[in-house]
């Protein structure tokens, strides 16, 4: 049950941010760096769908971050530096609005506390976590590398582990300003250990926006449709972590989607590195 609760914090593969209800042992830090990529893609969910101007690479180099406070409380941290590149049309528009271009600067950093309320059968966690506005927009190629807002994402999480499997999932809500529309969120996982040093996880993430928000959206930005308002998803994969060492491992993962809106019409993959201090 201990190595299990220990290893459970790993599987943030996908997810922008840990989900995970167990937090780290006073003075422990986890770190991983991961590389995220959605590549060549043209097309994003929509009714009917939505074609971008341009073939759109978005790829995000990710740094993530987890310390423990107290046994009962972590320091969270994300920062994420996107790889971003338009590239050819994807039609005969002899006057295209965008140029192709590449950005390579950072997204939205977040910072977030989490703290385990209850642990018997259940373990019951809160995490409430900023994410600032720290991306940038290149008007001529409308590429945004995250969302020109603060964000405000409360989460209440939960977990029960049974031996070498686990379930956990989490509900909550990412709260926006500068007049973008707030997102209901909930997802989970299921995860088991297949053999000594290998788990293998299986995901569901659902993005539901309020359509509370007006914000006025540059054209540009919304040819290539990154970071715009009222995005949605319903995204589901696998994620799987081998442990090299007791302290260092790889992770890797896919992620696709059933449902969306306004966000890519392709799979997303990943790999990583951690390291446990």
């Amino acid at each position: 049950m201990k190595h299990l609760t220990k290893l459970l914090f790993l599987f943030i593969t996908i997810s922008a941010f840990s989900q995970s209800p167990w937090t780290q042992e006073k003075g422990k830090f986890y770190t991983q760096l991961s590389f995220t990529s959605i590549a060549n893609y043209n097309s994003l969910f929509g009714d009917p769908e939505i074609l971008t101007e341009r073939e759109i690479t978005d790829n995000t180099l990710q740094f993530f971050g987890e310390y423990g406070l107290s046994d009962k409380t972590s320091l969270l941290v994300n920062i994420p530096f996107k790889l971003i590149e338009t590239g050819d049309l994807t039609s005969t528009n002899l006057n295209p609005t965008t140029t192709a271009a590449t950005e390579s600067t950072l997204g939205n950093i977040e910072l977030g506390l989490k703290h385990n309320f209850y642990q018997k059968d259940w373990t019951i966690s809160g995490q409430f976590s900023v994410e600032a506005n720290t991306s940038s927009f290149d008007a001529s190629s409308g590429i945004r590398t995250g969302y020109d807002a603060w964000t405000f994402s409360p989460l209440l999480l939960a977990g029960k582990s049974f031996g070498d499997t686990y379930i956990q999932g989490f509900l909550g809500a990412n709260l926006r300003t500068n007049n973008y529309s707030s997102n209901f969120r909930f997802g989970g996982e299921i995860g088991s250990r297949l053999g000594k040093h290998v788990w293998l996880i299986a995901f569901l993430d659902v993005s539901s926006s309020f359509k509370n928000g007006d914000v006025v959206i540059p054209q540009e930005n919304i040819l290539t449709g990154l970071y715009v308002n009222d995005q949605e998803f319903g995204a589901f994969g696998l994620k799987a972590i081998g442990e090299i060492s007791e302290n260092f491992g790889i992770t890797a993962g896919f992620g696709g989607a059933f449902s969306g809106n306004n966000v890519a019409k392709q799979g997303a993959l990943n790999i990583g590195l951690y390291h446990k201090f």
